[in-house]
């Protein structure tokens, strides 16, 4: 509301409500002599528009309201509110009969005019650029005299720019100098006193202090005291919290301080999930026996253990562990683990790029696209990749999705046929139907294990943001891993690879539908190895993450590569979403004779392939028709996630 500090002219006019009292004989309600009950509340002459109080604003604290009983005085403390509000030069009430037992009181405005605005400043104001005084200025000179309106014309100008800028309390308290022409509007801009992690139990109710240590919440959020409250801030102090995956929920509450009402507090509500889970599975084979009933495959058990701490010494240090097998009995045979331990802010809570730290000891397996026959080659025998080793990783975040990673890895590498036996070359059924055991090498050291330590490095500069659901921006990632020629075979080797995309937003989004906006995206990706190559390392084409309409590996095993491709998303108003119309293209660049082996070749592959097609992008699912255009065909697919 607005408010003036200068005393007003005020003259008051009501008539007596019992002087026209009637004759009916009707049961009224019992009420003290000279009072009145009010039937209903008019507004008359009072100036309306944006930034004006409205009649609710105004009348919500007063006496004379539907149904209530008042006096003479009420009435009279009624009228000297509302001229308080130094809106208006005056009010009048006038009390009339309204039905049986009740009466109307119509409050009647007189607008204030003063003088034309000479001059406009703001006092209280840290963050408000002298630009918006002379808007403000600018504006009002030309609307002539100073009005309620003209004063409004101020308000919203001043608090839309804080609003623009997320400052949700930043607002005028005040004006004063209308009856000289030097106008002085009064600020408050919210300024934080006090900043408070409030911790919930399982009932929703305050307890003393949780599991967590305060300082684990302070570095994920940016609210200090002295400064400003902004919406922003609390919207990515949600965000950043909720990713601690410690707390099940989540609320940033600001409150006016209670001893100083310009001023603000800040509540971040919290309620913390276990910090311990485990999981286990336990799987028995079945399959029909005589006569159709169930029978055990198998007196082997097989399933996956699972468990995780979050919150190690409060300080949110994470540990996770994960064993999985098809026997439990003979683990040996198939076993694959995780042992990951993860140190958030391991250079200090005060790191501007919370680098964190992550080690893991681990043990997978993996099908080799590597070694897969093309698609005019009969079914040729799998091989699997098996990695067991350790890891460590330091990651420096920049932003939210931009980073760096570093990391040195210790592991050996196993390649396995279908029935667990190390094998040492890719092979594939002869002429006559005989299997063949002279195909590419799969390790280094030729015999199907090596062991190896290299370094990792990536940077990924991503400044990607939705639209309606649909990316817009540019992403750029760098991979590389370098030996050090310590391991089987002494290998020395360099592996990079770079990719770049853009999401170019072509049409800015509708403002009153959730419709995405038309993007065209473009894509491409290139890497090569230098030095020593495995074949479980060699770039694979084809597929849903590298040319569309192909299998993994389909089109071949190469040391270098090179992939462009080319997408047009245009929305469909009815569903909010888009479907979209492609083009990819890989290829090998001829290097994939210098590939050990030559897997591209002794598997009849390609070495290159384009697609083309169109498809629907409903929620998180993509269902899109693609050509394979080496074989001049298509087919449907359904895929989960972006392409990009």
């Amino acid at each position: 509301m607005l408010l003036v500090a200068e005393e007003m002219r005020q003259t008051r006019r009501f008539a007596d409500p019992r002087d026209d009292d009637d004759d009916d004989d009707a049961p009224r309600r019992a009420i003290k002599d000279g009072n009145f009950i009010v039937e209903s509340v008019l507004a008359t002459n009072l100036p309306m528009g944006p930034g004006i109080p409205t009649k609710a604003e105004l009348f919500g604290g007063l006496n004379a309201r539907k149904g209530n009983e008042v006096s003479k005085d009420d009435l009279s403390n009624d009228l000297e509110a509302l001229l308080n509000t130094g809106l208006f030069a005056n009010v009048d009430a006038n009390v009339t009969p309204k039905g049986k037992n009740g009466y109307a009181v119509e409050f009647v405005f007189r607008e204030k005019i003063w003088p034309n605005v000479q001059t406009f400043k703001v006092q209280g104001a840290a963050v408000l650029p002298p630009s918006i005084e002379r808007e403000v200025l600018t504006t009002v000179r030309k609307q002539g005299q100073c009005t309620v309106r003209v004063l409004a014309t101020m308000k919203n100008i001043i608090e839309g720019y804080y609003t623009s800028k997320g400052i949700t309390f930043g607002t005028i308290s005040h004006f004063d100098g209308m009856e000289t022409g030097d106008v002085v509007a009064h600020v408050i801009e919210g300024e934080i006193t006090r900043v408070k992690a409030v911790f919930l139990d399982d009932q929703m109710q305050p307890i003393t202090r949780g599991r967590t240590h305060p300082r684990v919440i302070q570095r994920e959020h940016n609210f200090k005291v002295g400064q400003l409250y902004n919406v922003e801030d609390a919207k990515t102090a949600l965000r950043d919290i909720f990713l601690l995956q410690l707390f099940d929920n989540v609320q940033v509450v600001p409150r006016p301080d209670d001893r100083d009402q310009s001023k603000v507090q800040v509540d971040i509500v919290l309620r913390e999930r276990p910090v311990k889970t485990a999981e286990s599975e336990l799987e028995w084979s079945i399959a029909p026996g005589e006569g159709g009933k169930p029978d055990l495959v198998s007196i082997k058990p097989g399933g996956s253990v699972f468990f995780e701490h979050r919150n190690l010494d409060g300080w949110g240090r994470q540990l996770y562990g994960s064993v999985s097998t098809a026997n439990f009995l003979q683990p040996q045979d198939d076993l694959g683990f995780k042992l990951e331990y993860h140190h958030p802010y391991c250079l200090g809570d005060g790191d501007p790029d919370k680098t964190n730290f992550k080690t893991s000891v681990f043990n997978s397996r993996k099908l080799s696209p590597v070694f897969a026959g093309g698609p005019l080659m009969e079914e040729v025998p799998s091989i699997w990749v098996d990695r067991a080793g350790a890891k460590a990783t330091v990651t420096q975040n920049f932003t939210r999705q931009s980073k760096a990673t570093a990391s040195v890895i210790v592991e050996e590498v196993t390649t396995r046929d279908e029935s667990g036996a190390v094998i040492g070359a890719g092979s594939k059924q002869g002429a006559q139907g005989q299997l063949s055991s002279d195909g590419p090498p799969t390790t280094h050291s030729g015999n199907g294990t090596d062991r190896l330590m290299f370094f990792q490095g990536g940077l990924t500069r991503d400044t990607t943001h939705f639209v309606n659901g649909t990316p817009v921006g540019a992403r750029d990632i760098f991979n590389v891993a370098q030996s050090v020629g310590l391991g089987s075979a002494f290998p020395i080797y360099n592996r990079f690879s770079a990719e770049c995309t853009r999401f170019i937003q072509l049409r800015p989004e509708h403002k009153k539908r959730n419709t995405p906006p038309p993007v065209l995206v473009t894509h491409a990706k290139a890497g090569t190895i230098v030095g020593n190559c495995a074949s479980y390392d060699a770039f694979t084409l084809g597929g849903p993450h590298s040319c569309r309409g192909y299998n993994v590996g389909e089109l071949g095993a190469a040391r270098s590569f090179l992939e462009y491709a080319a997408e047009i998303r245009v929305p469909i108003p009815k569903l909010d979403t888009h479907a979209f119309a492609f083009w990819e293209r890989c290829t090998d660049l001829g290097s994939s004779a210098s590939v050990p082996g030559n897997p591209t070749e002794y598997y009849r592959r390609a070495g290159s392939g384009t697609s083309m097609g169109a498809g629907i992008k409903l929620g998180p699912v993509r269902a899109e028709y693609a050509t394979d255009g080496n074989q001049a065909n298509g087919n449907w697919f359904v895929r989960f996630g972006e392409r990009f």
